[in-house]
């Protein structure tokens, strides 16, 4: 049965809500600074645990971001998804829309799963199964993503998460650094794309570290330099924070929002509107397809300075 409790995993220097009945969505991520727990991800209000969007970051299964028109072609049969989003489009997936099932909860480690075929609703046409491991240890706060085809036919996937980070950290001037290892991104109108990607402009090449800015930024980017991880440093606190990411998330999106105190990293393994994409035969879409029974999974690391 979900469980509707908020779960807690603790190391020594962090603090990490867990809500598995709110999409096994994160409802806060915190640091220890100075022997005090501050909030490295945007914290989740304790009146809007049941919000998805509200939260500190969720999971997006069986596909991140955007489909244009909720609409796709997979092998010559057209798909038609619930449009949920202001732009008439179906976006960030749908097993944050319910609750996951509590596999295992220790003190540093919570497993959780979620099965489409028992709920009415989903928004998707093949029926999949998905699992996450959440565990911290020392410095590192690490999620492990499975994602596996439970149908009869093949079906198109990916996967991704969508934390918010704070743009300060320690004080009101602890301002973030970030680095990006990406050398190139998708050219977008109304946050999709029509072709593939080409060689990053200056207003999102984060290649170098360098101050995160205030201009409005949601973009998806894309070739990344070997293994190199991104960056997240704090001045002021002398806090860094390191995003280390298995190579099956070929795609970072940046959203970075005017007049807030966040913005968002978002390690993805799919591009915008990538089902699309890959139906149209353009590279890069990061899409997979899984056999019936065939799963795939990834790993993302947080590891910060102590």
């Amino acid at each position: 049965m979900p469980d509707n409790q908020l779960k807690v995993i603790e190391s020594k220097l962090w603090q990490v809500g867990i809500l598995p009945a709110t999409g096994a969505s994160i409802a806060f991520a915190r640091i220890k600074h100075n022997n005090q727990w501050i909030d490295l991800m945007r914290p989740t209000p304790d009146t809007h645990y049941q919000d998805v969007s509200a939260c500190a970051s969720y999971a997006l299964i069986p596909w991140s971001n955007r489909i244009r028109d909720g609409h796709f072609k997979f092998r010559g049969a057209d798909y038609q998804l619930r449009v949920n989003f202001e732009d008439g489009t179906a976006i960030h997936g749908t097993a944050r829309e319910f609750p996951w099932v509590v596999e295992v909860t220790e003190p540093s480690k919570i497993f959780v799963n979620f099965q489409s075929s028992r709920y009415a609703g989903v928004n998707f046409p093949w029926r999949f199964s998905t699992r996450m491991d959440f565990r911290v240890d020392g410095e590192n706060f690490t999620i492990t993503t499975w994602l596996k085809n439970e149908d009869t036919t093949p079906m198109p996937a990916g996967f991704g998460h969508h934390p918010h980070f704070m743009r300060t950290l320690a004080s009101p001037t602890d301002t973030i650094q970030l680095e990006i290892p990406c050398a190139e991104y998708f050219e977008l109108e109304q946050c999709m794309p029509s072709a593939g990607s080409v060689a990053v402009e200056p207003r999102v090449d984060f290649r170098q570290l360098r101050p995160l800015g205030s201009e409005f930024i949601d973009d998806c980017l894309t070739g990344r330099d070997g293994e190199k991880p991104i960056r997240m440093v704090y001045g002021e606190s002398g806090r860094s924070v390191t995003l280390y990411f298995d190579r099956l998330f070929e795609d970072v999106v940046l959203y970075v929002p005017q007049d807030t105190p966040y913005f968002a990293v978002e390690p993805v393994t799919n591009a915008n509107d990538g089902f699309n994409l890959y139906s149209k035969g353009i590279p890069g879409s990061g899409v997979f397809v899984l056999e019936p029974g065939q799963e795939r999974q990834a790993t993302f690391t947080l590891q910060v300075s102590q």
